[in-house]
């Protein structure tokens, strides 16, 4: 089986846990999360990075500080992975969703301002598997409406939108730093901020907000959501060689747009003006008489329960027939049952993300995979679509 994702760690990974281990320095104090949360602030143009446990821990940290009113209303794209609106709604605010560009599969800018009300306190921008979002216009409506903006960066890491960083544009930036991002620790994740006053705060909710002195005495509830110091080793020395990293996944990304690109499928693209790193190489599957033998009446379906019969479920079981490992596009937020359960989304409608739901799914692209693996996944769609 090809994996889907698969890390390459070939740097000094193994030689900074050693240090750790020989160190006993195993837990969340150390000087390689110092390194790391400094190195990776650094590099994406913020002043202070939080280490975390996970990614979701770190959007939850990330709308927890800034202590908004009860009922208050986020704005975020449904199209995306189910943490987002967790975090709003575990904070007590209430996620009003946007729907997706057609091309990027990023929160449609031009959707944005119409949903803005009274309640409304911040604005979640997601780049999506490694394309920036177009953040000039979201930056404009945040200023417009005093909203702050907490920028969702966990598949973009090096991605660049105007040759800024994606993670340098909000208040408070969140990152993943799981198995298959382009930079891992394993699990982990990190808020990035430039404002002095919430990072301490930050720290403090991570760590169960203990006091300096006296330690025992609490006067919030915080969260062990703390990050390791083997853990940062690992991803300090991953920051390293970043550079080789992105253009190897770039590399990657152009060998299958150009053995794909006959093939009836959508292929990602870069807008102008953004560097994207091609997180994952994601694919929508296009109707048409070759494709024909995967649509039928049920795919255009509402209700996800019908997922087997879509074309994008249909597509990833004959792959992994073949040895090759997929994985479907995120189902939208407001298609979510947990949150309808809530008495959210009832009524709401994203055309775009139920439909690249349905018939998209992305391809094994990990920086382990081999070019002899990278064609036996071509071969395999030629298979698909004799």
């Amino acid at each position: 089986m090809i994996p889907v994702n698969e890390p390459k760690l070939n740097g000094n990974e193994l030689k900074y846990v050693s240090d750790c281990i020989t160190a006993g320095w195993i837990s969340s104090y150390g000087d390689y999360l110092e390194r790391f949360e400094s190195g990776w602030a650094e590099y994406c143009g913020q002043k202070y990075g939080i280490g975390v446990c996970n990614g979701t821990a770190a959007l939850e940290l990330a709308v927890k500080v800034c202590n908004f009113p009860e009922g208050s209303e986020i704005i975020l794209p449904s199209f995306t992975i189910i943490s987002c609106a967790q975090a709003v709604v575990k904070n007590g605010c209430v996620p009003v969703l946007v729907d997706c560009d057609p091309k990027t599969y990023c929160i449609d800018v031009s959707q944005i301002e119409e949903k803005v009300t009274d309640r409304t306190v911040a604005i979640m921008p997601v780049h999506i598997y490694g394309h920036p979002c177009d953040m000039d216009p979201i930056l404009k409506i945040a200023k417009k409406h005093n909203l702050v903006v907490i920028e969702d960066a966990a598949e973009a890491h090096g991605a660049e939108y105007k040759g800024k960083k994606c993670g340098s544009f909000g208040q408070l930036s969140c990152f993943s730093f799981y198995a298959n991002k382009i930079i891992t620790t394993g699990e982990g994740g990190m808020v990035l901020t430039s404002n002095k006053t919430a990072a301490e705060r930050l720290r403090s909710y991570r760590n169960l907000c203990f006091l300096k002195s006296p330690r025992f005495l609490h006067n919030e509830m915080g969260y062990n959501y703390r990050l390791t110091n083997m853990q940062a080793a690992i991803g300090l020395a991953q920051i390293q060689r970043i550079d080789k990293i992105i253009k190897d996944k770039i590399d990657i990304a152009k060998k299958y747009s150009e053995y794909l690109k006959n093939f009836p499928l959508k292929l990602p693209i870069e807008n102008n003006d953004v560097k994207n790193v091609f997180w994952m190489y994601g694919v929508l599957l296009i109707e048409g008489p070759k494709t024909k033998k995967y649509f039928d009446g049920n795919w255009i379906s509402k209700s996800p329960k019908f997922h087997v019969s879509w074309p994008s479920y249909k597509i990833i079981n004959k792959l992994e027939k073949s040895g090759i490992e997929t994985r479907p596009f995120f189902i939208g937020i407001h298609e979510q049952p947990v949150f309808r359960k809530m008495g959210l989304f009832k009524k709401e409608s994203c055309p775009i993300t139920e439909k690249i739901a349905r018939i998209g799914f992305y391809i094994p692209s990990g920086l382990g995979i081999k070019n002899t693996e990278i064609k036996q996944v071509v071969n395999a769609f030629k298979n698909l679509f004799l």
